[in-house]
């Protein structure tokens, strides 16, 4: 929370601020790392309140950047822990984030880090939620480090390109559906809260983007053949791998199998030999497992 004693806060969503501390500091934005930061002083509050962080929880901010959304955070979490690979930013936020005790910096890359033990050592018994302004590059390696690990998280709120807030959210067995949909809901439940155009930010990308919360799930909606979760989704990839196909066709070249070994354990199934990969629900890649193990 913030501390009693007064210290200047700058206004982070101020671009005469924000010129004035990358000129300070030398700091050019760099586009290997994807940064765009936000200028619209109304959506870091709303990414925060969208995660319901409320006194008595932690916070695991990935990428603070110069710390808009991380003062947003600092203001409700009990704890907020940031996870920042730019190693030229420590000066910039140890200025933006002086008025606030509750945060810390850790240095490295998110997708390296031990995040389990990050997460034991810095916030115990506390509820932790997860929030960023991901970049564009590298959303889905990140999310899927997140759920796969199956860390002790409640939730994860972040910012991300429009076009891939509705791949993610999309419900398994719909026609927007791709493989990551079918990942995310098997860990998750996905909800697309709000749209951020590209005026909200500094520079400005070229695309939309949109919030998207997912609340991790306690157990899987499915049970997955012999709990091999790793088939389970090298099954998936499969019939995704090619996407005007079958998916007897995607399964049968992904995973070297005969076609008619595929087609039959789809009719075993229940399930169309001819279906496309994006009409199946999770419980059908289920089945479709459990028929392809007992072949």
């Amino acid at each position: 929370m913030i501390p009693e004693r007064m210290v200047f806060v700058p206004n982070l969503t101020d671009m005469s601020t924000i010129r004035d501390l990358c000129a300070r500091h030398n700091f050019e934005l760099s586009k290997g790392f994807g940064q765009n930061f936000i200028i619209n002083p109304g959506i870091c509050p709303r990414i925060a309140e969208a995660a319901g962080i409320t006194a008595g929880w932690g916070a695991l901010e990935v990428g603070p950047g110069i710390g808009v959304l991380t003062e947003q955070l600092c203001k409700r979490a009990d704890k907020v822990v940031s996870v920042e690979v730019d190693k030229r930013l420590p000066p910039i936020l140890d200025e933006t984030m002086a008025a606030y005790d509750n945060f810390k910096l850790v240095l490295e890359d998110v997708l390296k880090v031990d995040l389990r033990t990050l997460l034991t050592e810095e916030f115990g018994d506390k509820p932790v939620a997860v929030c960023a302004n991901l970049p564009y590059y590298i959303t889905s390696p990140i999310l899927m480090r997140l759920l796969e690990e199956k860390l002790p998280i409640r939730n994860i709120t972040v910012m991300v390109q429009k076009e891939a807030a509705q791949r993610l959210c999309a419900a398994p067995g719909t026609r927007e559906a791709g493989a990551i949909s079918y990942a995310v809901a098997y860990y998750a439940e996905p909800k697309l809260l709000f749209s951020v155009q590209p005026g909200s930010f500094y520079p400005a990308p070229k695309v939309t983007s949109a919030v998207i919360r997912l609340d991790v799930r306690e157990t899987p909606p499915v049970q997955v053949p012999n709990g091999d979760e790793a088939a389970f989704f090298a099954l998936i990839r499969a019939a995704f791998s090619q996407r005007r196909k079958t998916a007897a066709n995607a399964i049968s070249n992904g995973l070297h199998l005969p076609k008619a070994a595929v087609m039959q354990a789809l009719t075993d199934a229940g399930l169309s030999a001819t279906a496309r990969p994006e009409q199946l629900t999770l419980q059908d890649y289920c089945a479709l497992q459990s028929m392809l193990v007992n072949h």
